[in-house]
């Protein structure tokens, strides 16, 4: 069984959680740098991105979140979290921790009343929730692209990050949080 943060100072992190125990992993939700201890992976959640930035430097995470990441254990970020992590925000532009190198555009798939559902471009088909997400405008040569949407990508990686703009946590498809973190084989 992993410990397996999930950043809860704001937006929608109580799915990740049990999307995590489901796994048979046990979900600790990060509100403190202490939370941060003895974790095996983290998962950055979808939310309101530049209130989750005010919330980290409030509450003394900025550095101990940008530490963890750099320590290479697993990191899941989905909507808001993929614009903590990039590189570059814009539409307005934005700070960010640039962990990764894409850049970004802020509710690039409209607002919420325009939220959708969808499916990946690959034959293995990955069910999409796209609620106020981010869109990839670019991204660097160390960036794997995982998934598209209509030939955009939608869910990459590079190291230890895998970035997803669309909200997994929202489906009964556990595929991107068991590729990120694994799953505990069921106890007799």
């Amino acid at each position: 069984m992993k410990r397996v943060g999930v950043l809860a100072v704001q937006g929608a992190f109580e799915r990740h959680g049990q999307v995590v125990c489901s796994l048979g992993h046990r979900a600790v939700f990060v509100r403190s740098p202490a939370d941060l201890a003895d974790l095996d992976g983290m998962i950055l959640p979808g939310g309101e991105s530049s209130v989750q930035l005010a919330m980290l430097d409030r509450l003394g995470l900025s550095a101990p979140l940008t530490a963890f990441v750099q320590s290479g254990k697993p990191v899941l970020a989905t909507c808001a979290g993929v614009i903590l992590a990039a590189r570059s925000v814009q539409h307005p532009e934005q700070r960010s921790f640039g962990w990764i190198d894409l850049s970004v555009a802020r509710n690039a798939y409209g607002r919420q009343l325009d939220s959708f559902e969808a499916e990946s471009d690959e034959e293995a088909k990955l069910p999409l929730v796209f609620i106020r997400a981010p869109r990839i405008l670019s991204h660097g040569p160390a960036v794997e692209v995982l998934a598209r949407h209509r030939g955009e990508p939608v869910l990459v990686r590079e190291g230890n990050l895998t970035c997803a703009t669309f909200h997994p946590e929202l489906t009964d498809d556990l595929r991107v949080h068991r590729a990120v973190f694994g799953e505990t084989a069921a106890q007799p």
